[in-house]
């Protein structure tokens, strides 16, 4: 009878087994649409790991305590005997900028919130034994906490408010009550923010005149014919992220990229991604690379009449093309003629606060997620963003919009900030583990078409972009390229953030940036040591890239034709795919 009974009691122990597991899932969920997609358990583990370690460690207790009786004693001395100030807030810190702070007791809430800043971050700092990664979820987490009880963020203690409410008498919390409402039935019903409708793709943004000459479930390739009346022989390929729109590219006609390159005599190809939706839920990364990166290239191959190509990432774009061109270069396929990275990470090892989200915990709770709704939402991403600089893009919009019934001039690239996408569920988490946690492209791990590759491997010049205040793509991580491959790269680092400091038109002459150029089988220079010797240019670094294109461009010629017998034009730019919500 027992044995007769075990395929019973094995099947019933499996749909068990299986509704465990149902169950597992869905408590991820919930935990994770709780908490914006955080994990507890890792959040526990990093509290646990300081406050174990801090439990043991009188000397770090003791230099708290005597930094603390410090800060009260020149705090006293500021107050009551004329001296100093004793802190100044950090200079990307903007919410003590206005002169109403220097009034009391303004100036005493803000040097009291800066002191309690300071020794927090000095506390959740350099407690031996707890690890890295534990360390920096603490500092992060302490930092933020702090940040939601900034004298800034409320109306009894921010001078600028109540100067406002004075003035308007009060009008301006009945307009910031109204912004609130609108603000949340936009949210309700998935609406962008007021006033990005005016920067409709096709409209005042992404009007650059092209054709989509190539589509595929993945993508729309869009070419762009120069508007000069000779053009150089190589194509521009341009892959941007497929975490937003294509169009940061193609923003307003003066500060378009496209628009740059095709007014100085190139032939620009930009690969618009689609917005996948639940039934894409099964795109792998190799999906990306082979229906996005390689079908372009096919395509501005065979529309170029073989003409080797230039091409250029922005961000996770880069990243993938670098990928791409490994492959590449592994199996012989010779049809680049140079790379360039903007803002793309190859080596994962030092990520930057992006880091903090990416252990295992985090994961399986993002996994469940994306596996329940087939995506990531593109408001959740940008949530873990915000996240990152709370300070300017949480609760500085919230002082303003609500408190001081304001709202900031739309502009095209706030436009293109709002018009998120989504990721698919397999190929997000893949990206996440591949190269994030587990860092495969760097170490020769990482497999395309069941092999390996290396960016040992290229051979063509890169010329490489960071940003000086990347918080996406930190520029020391994009450095990293230099440990990567021995060919010749051009480095740049710009001021500017992720994004503006790449949408960096000539005319704003506001931006600078430092150059530098490590030749092929040179010696390896360490990020201080480029920051010593590479020249700084003021302006845009536009036309140095444009000038470095040039010369790796053959002479000019008549420009092309749009489309091939291949490739006919299927519609205007921007397409179609740029539309998908």
């Amino acid at each position: 009878m027992r044995i007769e009974s075990l395929p019973v009691e094995s099947e019933n122990f499996q749909i068990i087994r299986n509704a465990a597991c149902e169950a597992d899932k869905a408590v991820h969920i919930a935990l994770a649409r709780a908490s914006g997609g955080i994990s507890p358990a890792s959040l526990a583990q990093a509290s646990i790991d300081w406050a174990t370690h801090f439990a043991v460690s009188p000397s770090k207790q003791a230099a708290l305590y005597q930094n603390a009786l410090q800060a009260v004693s020149e705090l006293g001395a500021w107050i009551f005997g004329g001296a100093d100030c004793p802190r100044q807030p950090a200079p990307r810190d903007t919410r003590f900028r206005s002169d109403a702070w220097r009034s009391w007791p303004f100036n005493l809430l803000e040097q009291i919130f800066l002191g309690t800043e300071a020794w927090w971050d000095e506390a959740t700092t350099g407690v031996r034994g707890v690890t890295r990664h534990h360390e920096q979820l603490a500092n992060f987490f302490a930092r933020q906490s702090l940040d939601v009880l900034s004298p800034s963020n409320f109306p009894w203690s921010n001078p600028d408010v109540l100067l406002r409410t004075w003035r308007s008498a009060g009008l301006n919390f009945v307009q910031g009550v109204a912004n609130f409402w609108e603000d949340q039935v936009r949210q309700e019903r998935e609406l962008p923010p007021a006033g990005a409708e005016q920067f409709a793709p096709g409209a005042r943004v992404a009007v650059t005149p092209g054709k989509v000459v190539l589509r595929n479930h993945l993508i729309e390739l869009i070419q762009y014919l120069p508007s000069t009346p000779s053009a150089f022989p190589e194509p521009v390929l341009l892959v941007p992220a497929w975490i937003m729109k294509y169009y940061i590219l193609d923003l307003s006609p003066h500060d378009s990229l496209v628009k740059y390159l095709v007014d100085r005599g190139h032939t620009v190809f930009a690969v618009s991604w689609k917005n996948p939706d639940a039934s894409d839920r099964d795109l792998s990364l190799e999906d990306y690379r082979a229906l996005g990166l390689m079908a372009a290239i096919e395509a501005v191959s065979d529309i170029a009449g073989g003409q080797k190509i230039h091409a250029v990432g922005y961000c996770l774009g880069g990243t993938l093309l670098s990928i791409g061109a490994a492959a590449m270069a592994r199996d012989g396929d010779q049809r680049l003629a140079s790379l360039t990275l903007m803002a793309a990470q190859t080596d994962f090892t030092e990520p930057g606060e992006l880091g903090l989200f990416i252990d295992e915990s985090q994961l399986v709770f993002l996994e469940s997620l994306m596996q329940h709704q087939g995506y990531l939402r593109g408001d959740q991403m940008a949530g873990t963003f915000q996240l990152m600089r709370s300070a300017d893009l949480i609760w500085s919009r919230i002082v303003h919009a609500y408190l001081m019934g304001e709202r900031p001039a739309m502009t095209d690239l706030m436009a293109w900030n709002a018009d998120t996408t989504r990721m698919p569920a397999r190929m997000h988490s893949e990206y996440l583990r591949r190269l994030f946690l587990d860092n495969q492209l760097a170490t020769g791990q990482y497999r395309v078409e069941h092999r390996p590759i290396a960016l040992t491997d290229l051979r063509l010049p890169i010329f490489c972009v960071a940003t000086l205040a990347d918080h996406v793509a930190p520029w020391r991580s994009v450095y990293k390229l230099h440990l990567l491959t021995e060919t010749e790269i051009t480095f740049v680092l710009t001021s500017g953030g992720h994004n503006v400091g790449v949408v960096n038109p000539p005319q704003q002459s506001s931006y600078s940036y430092r150059l530098g150029v490590r030749p092929a089988e040179g010696v390896y220079s360490d990020p201080d040591s480029f920051l010593q010797s590479a020249w700084t240019e003021a302006g845009s670094w536009w036309p140095a890239w444009a000038a470095w294109l040039e010369q790796r461009s053959g002479p000019s010629t008549r420009p092309p034709e749009l489309g091939s017998d291949r490739h006919p034009p299927l519609c205007d730019a921007p397409g179609s795919y740029v539309h998908l919500r």
